[in-house]
């Protein structure tokens, strides 16, 4: 069970009457994630990843296991350093290469720290064995750190010098089966942003410095977003404004219906689908041996998603001022349980039920969905204030009413909600629905029967 007086959680402690100087532009979700000890700066654009939020990146991580396995995908890990010669075959070293870092090793040679990895993945098949037409299609992914130095980096985990990425590879016979591959895999790009619950635009968007014929971004929408998005509410085209030849202006007329109904907003850039036929596979040598026994260029795709961006930017949108508001597969605690404080009069029988509450929501959601604020040196109220803050889905107070004579309550207050006062079992039964929710949007609405049993055993008495 997770205990707050053992979490390393260093929030900063800013003493009354101090005047803070802003140096920088601070995003909403920058601001509360340092703040509340999530994220530490370790410099100018890298952040260390605190204890409570890694939680939150290794949940996102999982679900975006799930969906690259479940289109096909096989993961892999890939060298951070690239040599720069690969790039000079593709072409792309004598682009603007200004965001790269470049490393040489002792011996002089020069390597690229990634920030993709397409030339590295196609000249890895280039080398292997001949490939057949019967392996294909081949879904390769990774999850690894990537790297560019951003003339600005800013809004903290939204645009860094150093961020982990979710990156997918895939190779195909033709174009015609590229295509297809490109609707397997955005279709689980589809599925994992609506698990998340949190509104996101997918555009149609430019193939820039990567390539290709075909290419679409996912955006959340947000006024620190760096991109124009125009959307027409004639017809629902969605693009990046990058993508029209002239200058965006309001009266702009739609690519698709010629309405002049468009509408611009801006969007943070959370992912990216690429159809990139041979433009890696050619240069490099990448082929499978075709049904006639003759080897064939590849056809490629490419497909990124930012994890550290993604986690960002959701808390960007959902978020208020004050306090942190997690998508359900993503907040690092689904329930934090707050004791009575030491030294009260109703400590003693009031923690009877504490022990017996950790006991039956750890049945109900897992006891690592559970902190227990056992701090009872603070004050209930203190204590609150910071499971507000930190943006629990659940918080549960076992106080003064917890022990009362007649119908003993718990105080229950839910993340961006009003505060409850329901007694023990019908606390328990919004935790089991809570849990229920969460296994929907993970499973389908299709529940396998052990769930159906955890919400059943809700039912006794403490």
């Amino acid at each position: 069970m997770n205990k707050a007086s053992r979490l390393f959680w260093p929030a900063l402690v800013t003493p009354k009457n101090a005047v803070v100087k802003q140096t920088e532009q601070l995003s909403r979700s920058q601001k509360l994630l340092t703040e509340l000890g999530l994220v530490k700066s370790g410099s100018n654009g890298t952040y260390q990843i605190m204890p409570i939020a890694q939680r939150s990146v290794d949940k996102f991580i999982d679900l975006v296991d799930g969906n690259m396995k479940r289109a096909g995908g096989q993961k892999i890990s890939l060298p951070i350093l690239t040599p720069t010669g690969l790039w000079k075959k593709t072409g792309r070293l004598e682009g603007d290469i200004s965001e790269f870092y470049m490393v040489r090793d002792r011996s002089g040679k020069q390597f690229l720290m990634s920030p993709t990895h397409e030339e590295a993945v196609t000249a890895m098949l280039a080398t292997t064995a001949p490939i057949s037409y019967r392996q294909m299609p081949l879904r390769l992914y990774q999850i690894g750190p990537k790297f560019r130095d951003e003339l600005k980096s800013r809004f903290g985990l939204m645009r860094a010098k150093e961020f982990l990425m979710k990156d997918m590879y895939t190779f195909d016979v033709s174009e015609e089966t590229a295509r297809g591959t490109y609707s397997v895999v955005s279709e689980a790009y589809d599925r994992l942003f609506k698990q998340l619950e949190v509104p996101f635009v997918k555009v149609n968007a430019a193939t820039g410095m990567m390539g290709g014929s075909l290419s679409h971004e996912y955006h959340y929408v947000s006024p620190v977003g760096e991109d124009t998005l125009l959307q027409c509410s004639s017809c629902g085209y969605a693009g990046n404004a990058e993508v029209l030849d002239s200058k965006v202006e309001a009266s702009t007329d739609c690519p698709s219906c010629h309405s002049s109904h468009l509408s611009q907003v801006r969007g943070v850039e959370v992912a990216h689908t690429f159809l990139l036929g041979e433009k890696y596979s050619k240069p490099l040598g990448a082929t499978f041996l075709n049904t006639s026994g003759k080897p064939q260029s590849l056809v490629m795709g490419c497909y990124g998603i930012g994890i550290t961006r993604v986690l960002a930017s959701a808390l960007e949108v959902l978020s208020t001022e004050q306090e942190l508001r997690w998508p359900k597969l993503l907040a690092p605690y689904d329930v934090c349980l707050i004791g009575p404080k030491q030294g009260s009069k109703e400590q003693q029988p009031a923690e009877v039920i504490e022990n017996e509450l950790l006991q039956h929501i750890g049945k109900i959601c897992g006891d690592q969905e559970l902190l227990h604020d056992d701090r009872k040196e603070l004050t209930i109220g203190k204590r609150l204030l910071d499971a507000k803050r930190l943006g629990h889905p659940l918080t549960i107070v076992v106080g003064a009413t917890a022990v009362q004579q007649e119908a003993p309550k718990l105080e229950l207050h839910v993340s961006g909600g009003e505060k409850m006062e329901l007694e023990i079992n019908d606390a328990l039964k919004l935790v089991a629905e809570y849990s229920r929710q969460k296994k929907s949007l993970l499973k389908g609405n299709a529940l396998q029967d052990a769930d159906e049993r955890i919400s059943q055993s809700v039912g006794h008495q403490l």
